[in-house]
């Protein structure tokens, strides 16, 4: 392939442009091509072979000029620049060539010769531009989506460690908070909540790049759920209710923990407090309710930045395979998360 294109498509493509403009010529003035001179016809026919090698030769190096100058470019006003360049250089070569052999044989350069000297390689340099150059810009399109591409994913990835980040502070300050209160109390299980707030450290810091099984995230929040009973009032109603279907389906982790959290900070009135998962029809469905003391229009969207967080994770890691509902009936605040898993 590379042979035919360095030395066999040259020549082809200058008696090609020859025999256009022959034929034209021949038509117009009812002249014979086989009848002229074949030492004239030998020699038109080598210089229009060695135009063809000058005229790919031109075009290869306009093509690595461009690419180096301006890589993997892309748009209307630089095709049609470098397009104007190439058919002027072009248009130069040729009528170096064909203009002369027109004027010196036959009846001599007419105006019909020099339209078909000026349309024809102008034709045959468009149509063989368009040929050589659709892969370097069906690369550079595939090149610059994949950037695209990257720099989107980059600049989520971003995104994801920033809202997951803001979790850690507002979680550390109440697990801490805890164990401070239950060391005057009681010092042996303070020392227990101790290792299960490091059993919860070590899986917000090491488990949040993929997707994990549920069951790491069950584990996870009775965990934090247990912690979070040692803080919580004697009235505390809990009922914790996860489906034993909830096993190996891959989740992103650390999406159930906001619900938790927000129902524990919230929790208020007769300080009941739901949690439960299960798995409906190729769906997770996880959902918190918790009383809650008098319902105040300042309270619309208890737990602030963490659902607003939770929100927008949602949006970047599942998006149109979630739902999330928010509401409150009476004095009771639920929420309810549906998720597709694959």
């Amino acid at each position: 392939m590379i042979f035919f294109r360095k030395y066999i498509f040259p020549p082809f493509y200058g008696l090609l442009i020859y025999f256009t403009i022959r034929l034209l010529h021949d038509v117009d003035v009812g002249s014979l091509f086989w009848e002229r001179n074949w030492a004239l016809n030998i020699f038109e026919m080598s210089c229009s072979a060695l135009t063809g090698y000058l005229g790919i030769y031109l075009f290869e190096w306009l093509f690595r000029f461009y690419d180096k100058r301006w890589p993997l470019r892309l748009g209307y006003r630089g095709v049609v620049k470098e397009l104007i360049i190439l058919v002027l250089a072009n248009l130069v070569l040729m009528n170096l060539v064909f203009i002369p052999m027109a004027a010196f044989t036959d009846d001599g350069l007419s105006w019909a010769d020099v339209a078909d000297i000026y349309m024809i390689p102008t034709l045959y340099a468009i149509i063989y531009y368009g040929i050589a150059r659709s892969s370097t810009y069906m690369r550079a399109y595939v090149n610059n989506k994949l950037l695209l591409e990257k720099v989107t994913n980059d600049h989520l990835e971003t995104e994801l460690k920033f809202l997951k980040s803001q979790y850690h502070p507002h979680f550390l300050f109440n697990a801490l908070n805890t164990i401070y209160f239950q060391m005057d109390e009681d010092m042996e299980g303070a020392k227990r909540s101790i290792e299960k707030f490091s059993e919860l450290l070590r899986y917000q810091l090491y488990d949040q790049k993929h997707q994990v099984p549920i069951i790491n995230e069950i584990e996870y929040l009775q965990s934090f759920i247990d912690l979070q009973k040692v803080r919580s009032s004697d009235k505390l109603h809990l009922e914790v209710c996860f489906d034993n279907m909830l096993n190996n389906q891959l989740v992103y982790p650390l999406l159930f923990l906001p619900l938790v959290e927000n129902a524990f900070k919230f929790i208020g009135g007769n300080y009941k407090l739901i949690i439960y998962a299960k798995l409906v029809n190729g769906q997770i469905i996880f959902g918190v309710e918790n009383s809650m003391t008098d319902y105040k229009s300042d309270q619309t969207r208890p737990g602030g930045i963490g659902l607003e967080n939770l929100r927008r994770r949602l949006d970047l890691l599942y998006p149109d395979k979630h739902e999330l509902n928010i509401m409150q009936e009476n004095n009771t605040f639920i929420t309810e998360l549906k998720l597709q898993y694959d």
